[in-house]
């Protein structure tokens, strides 16, 4: 009876409440709190945020004539009338909330969402922590800053709480501490890319009631607990971007089904203890460095559907376990140094969607069956060593869009079905070893058609002028011949890039009378083709970007229109025959990337190139470039590089670099530059590689130059330097040079102790977890890159430097009047790949700590006085292919064993003090005798300093 009683009393009210004539469902206060809040902000429609689809503003319908629970976003209490839910999550908000706003008024929020607003310059205030009702709070990408307030730990009501994407909000540890103890109904908690580096690990003392928790780049360190991973009801786990370490995990779980632990920077092997959770949908251990074997175990969870373990150290064979029953959908395994062959239990993933294997070391062929998933979407198996043909016939792939098996050793003809396929979008088939010809293509929906650097033969098929959708073609490098009319490529009105590069047996016909246009073509690369003329493409086309004519036969005159070419911003005429001046040229404005290098230019340079307002790359080397550098040159606020070396230049070194200078490589080795060295090279603080070799510049060292921090090749040699090396700083000087070069000058003094300087050289460079890969110091601008290339002497002869190698490391201080004895501290410098020290005036013994170099492959110390015995220590140079020690006061016995029984006896020639198993003076046992023969008379001293005079 007393239930009944209660619902129609219930039923009462209800009716009143809502047939009352003069009655709103709006509370009043609400609605007038909403409506000022709403008034604090601007609408802003400039840059909508992509994630919200551009949004749309929900206050904008906010009338106050109008009931205020009907308002988009809005939810009131259906009997209070108190709003209870906020949403204007991608409402396109722009202002600050301050601790005065009408916000917190509405006192009955129950739920509040301002997620991926524009709060720029708000702090999170204290009253946020009065919503003592607040289960669901989320203030993602909203650009809070400042501290959390402690107050946030008031909201114990919790279930979901999303911070995220606030990158300047910062967590004190106790606030989180007191949160995560009072929320103890918390299910959902994400904190990405918040401020967590005061945080301990030690601190998470995380709700058994957590279903989501997602803590990705907050900068949180220290050790993670077991705990985290054994949450009763964790279903999805993202600890991403993170500096900890991986806890032993002992449990078993049948609720986590996402586990996302990627760019931790974990090692070791992989824990095949993940393999207890069964339940396990998703898994991401990408961007780490785990290394060993691939624990199998991973491979037949049964519930498994994405797997992602790419950029690590993983090392072995895929384990040839995959099940028949599988439900993966995408496997991405790439970057690693996986080997072996491909597992052929791989055709068992029918569901499969994504595989990517590239960038590791597979061998052998590819199983036919793997061409059998008819699923697949996108398959990527490039820079590996796959080897053989590809099937003739196949039965999948009609879904595949992405299909690359670049940078392998496949051969054989391509097979028709790889250019049918249907649904092909993207097909990479570059460097590797295919023959024959290209048969007719028919899939229509293809984009991008990459077959560069291959063996291919014949002519290009007229097939691909019915692809209507290309994009991209590349089929340079392979020997295309026949002749070719350019103006086909006019029917292709979507493609942006043609390279038709190095096929010098296919002759094209540039017809300046057909009237045709290549409107969207932005890149063109025609090098080494053996062109004679230069094509007519002058109006053809009109949206140019990039033009790439080197290496060929062009003569005369470069042709002034290029320069005009509004839209033009890279050309690459280099290793071309021009002779002509700059004099008829008009720059353009556009021009960004210039390559004029091995020519035979004439004239000078002149002040006008200047004007040309976005200049980064101007190489004009190996040409015959006369008189002064121009000054405007280093006063460009905009160029990186300026090579003019191997030219004919003369005059002093501009002076003035600009204040904004953003030089990373100068070099203008080769040419007849004299004065000074300009002190205000020391702005140019990107500066990467300065070289000023073989010029006539006469002065001290320049120590200024210490202070660049990314400065790794300086090249000083054959100038008219002079004086000792002093005025270095305490430590760090030139802290990321590789390569010091300043011989054949008239340096004097000590050699510096180079313990204080030359850190980098001090480290062996490590590639990482991407050991395939090859570091060059480079510089890259718009589409095209620039490669720094150096002259060296190494291992006894000149040696020029098309790439260098982050791991070639190189002093080179010979033929200078360096005086006393080498430092001991020389042996730090553990990453020396090269050492000359050769025709200078030092002394004493070669320091034993030489010994700890492990990574020389040339040492030359000749035509020195060096004197003692030859420390047996260089017998643990393990590399070493070229020692020079001749010409010096060596004495003893050679040692022997490993790469010193490689040395030949010129190695040794000019001291003859020395004996030997190499030499024709062997070594006598008695000590008495031995005496007498390897010391040498005070005339013979005498007389080899005599001959050291002219060093």
């Amino acid at each position: 009876m007393e239930s009944w009683m209660r619902w129609l009393l219930l039923c009462c009210h209800f009716l009143l409440f809502h047939f009352s004539p003069s009655h709103s469902l709006c509370h009043l206060h609400d609605g007038f709190a909403l409506l000022q809040f709403k008034n604090s902000f601007t609408i802003y429609t400039d840059n909508p945020n992509v994630v919200c689809g551009g949004g749309y503003a929900k206050t904008t319908t906010w009338k106050n004539v109008t009931d205020c629970c009907s308002w988009p976003g809005v939810t009131c209490h259906p009997i209070s009338s108190h709003v209870i839910g906020l949403n204007l999550s991608c409402s396109n908000l722009q202002g600050k909330i301050y601790p005065n706003s009408t916000l917190f008024r509405i006192s009955h929020l129950q739920s509040l969402n301002l997620a991926f607003n524009n709060f720029s310059g708000s702090h999170l205030s204290s009253l946020f922590g009065g919503f003592s009702s607040l289960t669901y709070l989320n203030l993602a990408n909203t650009n809070f800053e400042g501290e959390i307030p402690p107050q946030i730990s008031y909201l114990s009501k919790l279930a979901s709480l999303d911070l995220s994407y606030n990158y300047n909000l910062k967590w004190k540890e106790d606030t989180l501490k007191r949160l995560l103890q009072n929320a103890t109904v918390l299910r959902e908690l994400i904190l990405d890319e918040t401020n967590m580096s005061s945080v301990s690990t030690s601190s998470l003392n995380l709700s058994s009631s957590l279903v989501t928790l997602s803590l990705q780049n907050v900068g949180l360190r220290g050790n993670l607990t077991n705990d985290i991973l054994c949450l009763p009801n964790l279903q999805h786990l993202h600890l991403t971007q993170l500096q900890v370490q991986l806890p032993t995990v002992s449990c078993s779980s049948d609720s986590l089904n996402i586990l996302s632990l990627s760019s931790c920077d974990f090692q070791g092997t992989l824990p095949p203890s993940f393999s207890n959770f069964t339940h396990l949908t998703s898994v991401e251990f990408h961007d780490n460095y785990f290394n060993y074997s691939f624990p199998s175990s991973l491979l037949t969870l049964p519930s498994l559907a994405f797997l992602s373990i790419k950029y690590n150290n993983l090392s072995g064979e895929i384990p040839n376990v995959f099940p028949r029953s599988n439900k993966f959908e995408e496997l991405h395994l790439s970057e690693n140094n996986l080997g072996g062959e491909l597992p052929s239990t791989l055709s068992n993933l029918q569901h499969l969607i994504v595989l990517d294997l590239s960038y590791n070391e597979f061998s052998g062929q590819i199983p036919p069956s793997l061409f059998d998933l008819t699923q697949l979407h996108h398959l990527d198996c490039a820079y590996n060593k796959l080897q053989g043909p590809l099937p003739n016939n196949i039965v999948g792939f009609q879904k595949l869009t992405w299909f690359s098996l670049g940078h392998n050793l496949l051969n054989g003809t391509i097979p028709s079905w790889c250019l049918s396929l249907p649904s092909l979008v993207n097909l990479y088939l570059p460097e590797n070893r295919f023959t024959g010809h290209i048969s007719a293509i028919s899939s229509y929906s293809i984009e991008n058609l990459i077959l560069n650097d291959n063996k291919i033969q014949a002519n290009i098929p007229e097939s691909i002028f019915s692809l209507v959708n290309l994009t991209r073609l590349d089929l340079s490098a392979n020997n295309l011949s026949g002749f070719f009319h350019f103006h086909l490529f006019s029917e292709l009105q979507n493609l942006k890039y043609l390279d038709l590069s190095q096929n010098d047996q296919l002759s094209l016909n540039f017809e300046s009378s057909v009237n045709y246009s290549l409107y969207n073509l932005k890149t063109l690369a025609l090098s080494s083709m053996g062109l004679t003329e230069f094509p007519k493409l002058l109006g053809k086309v009109p949206n140019l970007e990039s033009l790439d004519l080197s290496n060929n036969k062009l003569t005369g005159r470069v042709p002034n229109w290029l320069f005009e070419t509004s839209s033009l911003g890279l050309l690459d005429l280099s290793q071309n025959l021009f002779t002509s001046s700059f004099d008829h040229i008009s720059w353009g404005q556009s021009l960004s990337h210039l390559d004029l290098s091995f020519n035979a230019l004439t004239g000078g340079i002149p002040s006008s190139i200047c004007n040309v307002s976005f200049m980064y790359v101007l190489k004009l080397s190996h040409n015959k470039l006369t008189g002064n550098i121009p000054q405007c040159l280093v006063n460009s606020s905009g160029l990186n590089i300026l090579d003019l070396q191997m030219n004919k230049l003369y005059g002093t070194l501009p002076n003035a670099f600009s204040a904004y200078c953003r030089f990373r490589t100068i070099n203008l080795n080769g040419n007849q530059l004299e004065g000074l060295l300009p002190k205000s090279l020391s702005i140019c603080t990107n500066l990467l590689v300065l070289d000023l070799g073989n010029n006539e510049i006469e002065d001290k060292f320049p120590h200024w130059l210490q202070s660049l921090p990314h400065l790794k090749v300086l090249v000083l040699r054959a100038n008219k330097l002079h004086g000792p090396i002093t005025d270095f700083k305490a430590e760090n000087g030139f802290p990321s040079l590789i390569i010091f070069d300043i011989s054949s000058n008239n340096f004097s003094g000590p050699i510096p102790k180079v313990d204080i300087f030359f850190k980098s050289m001090k480290n062996v460079f490590q590639l990482g977890y991407a050991t395939y890969l090859v570091m060059y110091v480079s510089n890259f601008e718009g589409s095209m890159s620039y490669v720094d290339y150096v002259i060296v002497t190494t291992k006894g002869n000149n040696m020029t430097l098309t790439k260098i190698r982050d791991d070639f490391v190189s002093i080179d201080l010979s033929k200078n009047r360096f005086e006393g004895e080498i430092p001991n501290v020389i042996g730090a410098l553990h990453a020396l790949i090269g050492l000359n020290l050769s025709h200078n005036r030092l002394r004493g013994p070669i320091p034993k700590s030489m010994g700890n170099l492990t990574n020389l492959e040339s040492l030359d110390l000749s035509s020195n006085m060096l004197d003692g015995e030859i420390p047996t220590e260089l017998t643990n140079l393990n590399f070493l292919e070229v020692l020079n020690l001749s010409y010096n006061h060596l004495v003893g016995e050679i040692p022997q064993g490993k790469q010193f029984n490689t040395f030949s006896n010129d190695s040794y020639k000019g001291n003859s003090g020395l004996c030997g198993i190499l030499l024709t003076k062997k070594c006598v046992k008695d000590p008495e005798q031995h005496l007498h023969l390897h010391r040498p008379s005070r005339e013979i001293r005498n007389l080899d300093l005599i001959g050291n005079q002219w060093l």
